[in-house]
């Protein structure tokens, strides 16, 4: 089994009416994911791509077993489409909205962990498992079953990792991505943890940035606990203090949060630092990956 999804998990699509919801929906479904339902108020009855579609998910809940959802919801309603997930006693919410409100966000996390829930992102492109089962926008042809977990902060650098990996014939076991910040639901270090309990992980590829200390947590877990092999890269090496590098958590504050502090904490902790994607394979092929 994959962390957190695998073939059998049956996924729930919020917002699958809307124009990106029901783009993916068809990937998703393409791919071989088990989409069983969708949620957009007002919409219940409709079908999209044969997909049932309901008004509430406690609807849906009640004629399908539902193991995920992934939501499209705007950030403004994230936070009460997410209470509706939880409530509904669902143990997995993607969250791909970008500007939830923090205060929404300290809510949903705190909601979410009372109630079981486990919450990636916001601002996330989801989590995929290779040629099992996709909850997000991760484009299948840069993907490749195999051996490596990718944990990653950005979309963007996880697809050009994964593109560099698969060109070079190394597969990924699950590609996660945590989101931009700057609150999270699931941690870096939450995700090394279910990488190194998962038996089909052999290593892991870590891709971090600027901003906050997340990375020197993450550290502090790779030194006292795993024995897996983790490559990792920062990037945002050039950026001045102060600046802000694209995500809302990317915003260097102090000493610790400079790509060189973290580079120095995960390099003590024994991981192996790549500068540019296409270092990682090679790496990866000396350690025997």
């Amino acid at each position: 089994m994959s962390i957190l999804i695998d073939q059998n998990t049956q996924v729930l699509i919020q917002g699958i009416t809307g124009t990106v919801g029901s783009f993916q929906a068809r990937i998703m479904r393409d791919s071989g994911t088990r989409v069983v339902a969708g949620v957009t108020p007002g919409k219940g009855g409709a079908e999209v791509h044969g997909i049932p579609v309901y008004d509430l998910i406690e609807e849906a809940a009640v004629r399908h077993r539902i193991d995920a959802v992934l939501s499209f919801v705007p950030a403004r309603s994230a936070l009460d489409a997410a209470l509706e997930v939880i409530d509904a006693g669902i143990p997995l919410l993607v969250l791909t909205a970008e500007g939830v409100p923090d205060q929404d966000m300290v809510k949903l996390v705190r909601y979410a962990a009372i109630n079981g829930t486990t919450v990636v992102g916001p601002d996330t492109p989801g989590l995929v498992s290779p040629g099992k089962c996709k909850l997000g926008v991760h484009p299948n042809r840069v993907l490749k079953p195999g051996p490596v977990g990718v944990l990653s902060k950005s979309g963007a650098l996880s697809y050009e990792v994964c593109k560099a990996l698969t060109e070079q014939g190394i597969g990924q076991s699950t590609i996660v991505g945590i989101g931009g910040g700057p609150l999270w639901g699931l941690s870096q270090q939450a995700v090394l943890r279910l990488f190194q309990q998962d038996p089909e992980t052999k290593a892991v590829v870590l891709l971090g940035e600027v901003g906050g200390t997340m990375e020197q947590e993450a550290a502090a877990y790779i030194e006292a606990e795993m024995d897996k092999p983790v490559v990792a890269l920062i990037v945002g090496r050039a950026a001045p203090a102060g600046s802000r590098m694209g995500h809302a958590g990317a915003i260097i504050e102090g000493e610790e949060g400079t790509a060189a502090s973290k580079i120095e904490a995960l390099r003590k902790a024994g991981a192996w630092i790549a500068h540019r994607p296409s270092e990682i394979p090679l790496l990866l092929r000396r350690l025997g990956v």
